[in-house]
Protein backbone atom coordinates (compact mmCIF):
# COMPACT_ATOMS: atom_id res chain seq x y z
CA UNK A 1 0.00 0.00 0.00
CA UNK A 2 1.37 3.56 -0.93
CA UNK A 3 1.08 5.53 1.96
CA UNK A 4 3.25 8.53 1.11
CA UNK A 5 0.07 10.69 1.11
CA UNK A 6 -0.35 10.19 4.74
CA UNK A 7 3.41 10.72 5.86
CA UNK A 8 3.52 13.73 3.81
CA UNK A 9 0.50 14.70 5.83
CA UNK A 10 2.27 13.66 9.62
CA UNK A 11 5.73 15.67 8.37
CA UNK A 12 3.82 18.34 7.74
CA UNK A 13 3.12 19.07 11.47
CA UNK A 14 6.53 19.78 13.14
CA UNK A 15 7.37 18.11 16.94
CA UNK A 16 9.17 20.76 19.04
CA UNK A 17 12.29 19.28 18.62
CA UNK A 18 11.88 19.34 14.96
CA UNK A 19 11.02 23.16 15.01
CA UNK A 20 14.44 23.31 16.87
CA UNK A 21 16.90 22.16 14.28
CA UNK A 22 14.80 24.35 11.39
CA UNK A 23 15.50 27.59 14.10
CA UNK A 24 19.25 26.55 14.15
CA UNK A 25 19.34 26.10 10.39
CA UNK A 26 17.55 29.67 9.65
CA UNK A 27 19.80 31.27 12.56
CA UNK A 28 23.42 29.85 10.38
CA UNK A 29 21.60 30.62 7.50
CA UNK A 30 20.81 34.47 8.34
CA UNK A 31 24.56 34.81 10.04
CA UNK A 32 26.40 33.49 7.02
CA UNK A 33 24.42 36.13 5.09
CA UNK A 34 25.30 38.67 7.12
CA UNK A 35 29.20 37.16 6.73
CA UNK A 36 28.89 37.06 3.17
CA UNK A 37 27.72 41.16 2.54
CA UNK A 38 31.37 42.58 2.99
CA UNK A 39 31.98 39.67 0.19
CA UNK A 40 29.56 41.86 -2.49
CA UNK A 41 31.09 44.40 -4.49
CA UNK A 42 31.43 45.78 -8.02
CA UNK A 43 32.69 43.07 -10.59
CA UNK A 44 32.37 40.13 -8.30
CA UNK A 45 29.90 37.59 -9.67
CA UNK A 46 26.70 35.97 -8.78
CA UNK A 47 28.42 32.65 -8.76
CA UNK A 48 31.86 34.03 -6.77
CA UNK A 49 28.97 35.33 -4.05
CA UNK A 50 27.07 32.13 -3.49
CA UNK A 51 30.35 29.67 -2.93
CA UNK A 52 31.05 32.97 -0.06
CA UNK A 53 27.73 32.26 1.25
CA UNK A 54 28.13 28.53 0.91
CA UNK A 55 31.30 28.60 2.79
CA UNK A 56 30.21 30.65 5.28
CA UNK A 57 27.06 28.00 5.93
CA UNK A 58 30.23 25.10 6.78
CA UNK A 59 31.96 27.64 8.88
CA UNK A 60 29.13 27.95 10.90
CA UNK A 61 28.07 24.29 11.67
CA UNK A 62 25.83 23.53 8.97
CA UNK A 63 26.48 20.53 6.82
CA UNK A 64 25.49 21.55 3.69
CA UNK A 65 22.71 23.88 1.23
CA UNK A 66 18.96 23.00 1.20
CA UNK A 67 19.19 24.21 -2.48
CA UNK A 68 21.09 25.32 -5.13
CA UNK A 69 21.62 28.70 -3.68
CA UNK A 70 19.85 31.71 -6.21
CA UNK A 71 22.84 34.92 -6.32
CA UNK A 72 20.64 37.38 -9.11
CA UNK A 73 21.96 40.70 -10.36
CA UNK A 74 20.12 43.15 -12.21
CA UNK A 75 17.45 42.45 -14.27
CA UNK A 76 18.56 38.27 -13.51
CA UNK A 77 16.33 39.08 -10.01
CA UNK A 78 13.17 39.12 -12.80
CA UNK A 79 13.55 35.29 -13.12
CA UNK A 80 11.93 33.94 -9.96
CA UNK A 81 14.24 31.06 -10.63
CA UNK A 82 17.40 32.25 -11.75
CA UNK A 83 20.35 29.71 -12.41
CA UNK A 84 23.35 31.77 -10.96
CA UNK A 85 25.82 32.11 -13.32
CA UNK A 86 29.54 33.95 -14.34
CA UNK A 87 26.86 37.60 -14.48
CA UNK A 88 29.30 40.23 -12.95
CA UNK A 89 27.81 42.73 -10.66
CA UNK A 90 27.78 46.60 -12.01
CA UNK A 91 26.62 49.76 -9.67
CA UNK A 92 23.43 50.60 -9.82
CA UNK A 93 21.86 46.96 -9.91
CA UNK A 94 19.90 44.85 -7.58
CA UNK A 95 21.06 42.04 -5.54
CA UNK A 96 19.29 39.24 -5.01
CA UNK A 97 20.12 36.14 -2.85
CA UNK A 98 17.45 33.00 -2.25
CA UNK A 99 19.45 30.52 0.09
CA UNK A 100 19.15 27.85 2.87
CA UNK A 101 21.01 25.09 4.86
CA UNK A 102 20.92 21.86 6.30
CA UNK A 103 21.14 21.51 10.43
CA UNK A 104 21.04 17.69 11.73
CA UNK A 105 18.58 17.07 8.65
CA UNK A 106 16.66 20.50 8.36
CA UNK A 107 16.35 22.78 6.27
CA UNK A 108 16.53 26.71 6.34
CA UNK A 109 15.01 28.91 3.46
CA UNK A 110 15.40 32.95 3.51
CA UNK A 111 15.36 35.69 0.78
CA UNK A 112 16.82 38.87 0.60
CA UNK A 113 16.80 41.32 -2.06
CA UNK A 114 19.58 44.09 -1.52
CA UNK A 115 21.06 47.43 -3.46
CA UNK A 116 24.27 48.16 -5.40
CA UNK A 117 24.43 51.62 -5.35
CA UNK A 118 21.18 54.21 -5.39
CA UNK A 119 18.21 52.49 -5.62
CA UNK A 120 15.97 53.67 -8.74
CA UNK A 121 12.49 54.90 -7.95
CA UNK A 122 10.76 51.90 -9.67
CA UNK A 123 13.20 49.39 -7.28
CA UNK A 124 11.74 51.25 -4.33
CA UNK A 125 8.28 50.53 -5.63
CA UNK A 126 8.30 47.21 -5.76
CA UNK A 127 10.61 46.60 -2.95
CA UNK A 128 7.85 48.46 -0.63
CA UNK A 129 4.92 46.90 -2.19
CA UNK A 130 6.71 43.20 -1.31
CA UNK A 131 7.38 44.47 2.20
CA UNK A 132 4.22 45.65 2.47
CA UNK A 133 2.80 42.05 1.28
CA UNK A 134 5.52 40.42 3.46
CA UNK A 135 4.28 41.85 6.40
CA UNK A 136 0.45 41.93 6.24
CA UNK A 137 0.85 38.03 5.06
CA UNK A 138 2.98 37.08 8.27
CA UNK A 139 0.56 39.14 10.45
CA UNK A 140 -2.23 37.70 9.04
CA UNK A 141 -1.29 33.87 9.10
CA UNK A 142 -3.11 31.53 11.41
CA UNK A 143 -4.51 28.25 12.16
CA UNK A 144 -7.93 27.50 10.19
CA UNK A 145 -6.73 29.93 7.27
CA UNK A 146 -6.15 27.84 4.09
CA UNK A 147 -3.42 27.73 2.17
CA UNK A 148 -5.47 30.02 -0.47
CA UNK A 149 -6.52 32.45 1.86
CA UNK A 150 -2.74 33.10 3.10
CA UNK A 151 -1.71 33.64 -0.45
CA UNK A 152 -4.27 36.34 -1.16
CA UNK A 153 -3.41 38.37 1.74
CA UNK A 154 -0.44 39.03 0.25
CA UNK A 155 -1.57 39.19 -3.38
CA UNK A 156 -4.47 42.03 -2.56
CA UNK A 157 -1.86 44.08 -1.37
CA UNK A 158 0.76 43.59 -4.42
CA UNK A 159 -2.44 44.88 -6.25
CA UNK A 160 -3.23 47.71 -4.01
CA UNK A 161 0.46 48.76 -4.76
CA UNK A 162 0.38 48.79 -8.63
CA UNK A 163 1.85 45.16 -8.86
CA UNK A 164 -1.39 42.83 -10.28
CA UNK A 165 -0.08 39.19 -11.12
CA UNK A 166 3.64 40.49 -11.24
CA UNK A 167 4.54 37.74 -8.26
CA UNK A 168 3.55 35.06 -10.61
CA UNK A 169 4.01 32.17 -7.56
CA UNK A 170 2.54 30.97 -4.71
CA UNK A 171 3.60 32.79 -1.49
CA UNK A 172 5.15 30.18 0.31
CA UNK A 173 5.44 26.42 0.93
CA UNK A 174 6.21 23.52 3.68
CA UNK A 175 9.92 23.42 5.02
CA UNK A 176 11.16 20.64 6.58
CA UNK A 177 13.49 17.87 5.88
CA UNK A 178 12.38 18.35 2.71
CA UNK A 179 13.04 22.16 1.04
CA UNK A 180 9.33 22.02 -0.48
CA UNK A 181 6.86 20.58 1.99
CA UNK A 182 2.97 20.41 2.83
CA UNK A 183 1.21 22.98 3.32
CA UNK A 184 1.73 25.28 0.51
CA UNK A 185 0.52 29.01 0.43
CA UNK A 186 -1.53 29.11 -3.06
CA UNK A 187 -4.36 29.77 -4.93
CA UNK A 188 -4.79 26.16 -5.52
CA UNK A 189 -4.77 24.57 -1.77
CA UNK A 190 -8.15 25.17 0.17
CA UNK A 191 -6.76 22.76 3.14
CA UNK A 192 -6.44 25.03 6.42
CA UNK A 193 -3.35 25.25 8.15
CA UNK A 194 -2.72 23.59 11.69
CA UNK A 195 -0.66 24.42 14.21
CA UNK A 196 2.92 23.17 14.00
CA UNK A 197 3.00 23.66 10.06
CA UNK A 198 6.06 25.44 9.36
CA UNK A 199 5.95 27.19 5.85
CA UNK A 200 7.85 30.22 3.94
CA UNK A 201 6.27 33.56 3.77
CA UNK A 202 7.49 35.50 0.30
CA UNK A 203 6.04 37.59 -1.45
CA UNK A 204 7.58 39.16 -5.04
CA UNK A 205 7.39 41.29 -7.50
CA UNK A 206 9.18 40.44 -11.11
CA UNK A 207 9.13 42.85 -14.27
CA UNK A 208 10.66 41.08 -16.86
CA UNK A 209 14.14 42.64 -18.26
CA UNK A 210 14.63 45.16 -15.53
CA UNK A 211 14.15 44.46 -11.97
CA UNK A 212 13.19 41.78 -9.74
CA UNK A 213 12.48 41.45 -5.67
CA UNK A 214 11.50 38.81 -2.64
CA UNK A 215 11.64 39.15 0.26
CA UNK A 216 11.06 36.05 2.35
CA UNK A 217 11.30 34.68 6.06
CA UNK A 218 9.57 31.66 6.99
CA UNK A 219 8.41 30.34 10.54
CA UNK A 220 5.55 27.79 12.16
CA UNK A 221 2.19 28.77 12.97
CA UNK A 222 0.96 28.77 16.43
CA UNK A 223 -2.35 28.59 18.71
CA UNK A 224 -2.31 32.71 18.47
CA UNK A 225 -1.06 33.50 15.06
CA UNK A 226 2.64 32.83 13.52
CA UNK A 227 5.84 33.24 14.73
CA UNK A 228 8.91 34.18 12.43
CA UNK A 229 12.14 32.47 12.70
CA UNK A 230 14.26 35.07 10.77
CA UNK A 231 15.59 37.76 12.83
CA UNK A 232 17.40 40.31 9.83
CA UNK A 233 16.39 43.50 8.78
CA UNK A 234 13.69 43.94 6.34
CA UNK A 235 14.59 47.61 5.61
CA UNK A 236 16.30 47.73 2.00
CA UNK A 237 19.92 47.09 2.51
CA UNK A 238 22.15 49.08 0.24
CA UNK A 239 25.00 47.90 -0.35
Amino acid sequence: TDASAEIRDLMSVKTEEEIKYIKKACDIAEKAWLDTLPFIKEGVTERQVANELEYNFKKRGASGTSFDTIVAFGKNAAVPHHETGDTKLKYGECVLMDFGCIYKGYCSDMTRTMFYGEPTESFKKAYLAVLTAHMKAAEGIKEGMTGKEAHELAEHVLAEHGFAGKMGHGLGHGVGIDIHELPVLSPRNETSLEVGNVVTVEPGVYLPGEIGCRLEDFGVVIEDGFEVFTKSTHELVII
